[in-house]
């Protein structure tokens, strides 16, 4: 599979567990919590590839998306801070919801970019059969990813 279409399958699947959450009932607290939790491992997965795998291939195919890489980078390490204080936080909590609140809003807001302003010109740059190479890099990545956002390395130790 192309690793940009492997990258947007991930955030399909991301944005429909947000919107899972948010049909959940304030009394609902073990369905946010299984939520929350299949939230956690999918982008902390989803941002270890990336960074591992996809953004050097793409800063080295595409050397004018240098910045978009480095916020992004800078956007994952927000995130997976922010799932690490979810993953210990009580969801019966009364900021459990506020904080998954502002999760959503920030990977949305990072998909939007990645999806709209940078993947057409790493597609570009990289063409087919490097998208594909790549794209089983992904998925073999998604195998050794740690799922616990506190197994993930910071951006300012790599």
């Amino acid at each position: 599979m192309d690793a940009i279409v492997l990258l947007r399958e991930d955030h399909k699947t991301v944005e429909k567990l947000f919107k899972r959450f948010e049909k959940t009932s304030e009394g609902d607290t073990a369905e946010r919590r299984r939520i929350a939790d299949e939230v956690i491992e999918e982008l902390t997965v989803h941002a270890w590839i990336e960074e591992k795998f996809f953004y050097p291939a793409a800063r080295e195919a595409a050397p004018d998306t240098t910045d978009h890489i480095l916020e992004s980078i800078e956007e994952h390490h927000a995130v997976v801070w922010m799932l690490s204080e979810i993953k210990d936080m009580d969801p019966a909590d009364e900021r459990f919801k506020a904080k998954m609140t502002v999760l959503m809003e920030q990977v949305r807001h990072h998909v939007e970019e990645e999806e709209q302003d940078w993947f057409p010109e790493v597609r570009k740059a990289m063409g087919r059969n490097r998208l594909t190479e790549l794209g089983g890099e992904l998925e073999a990545g998604k195998k050794q990813a740690p799922r616990d956002p506190l197994a993930v390395p910071s951006a300012d130790s790599k």
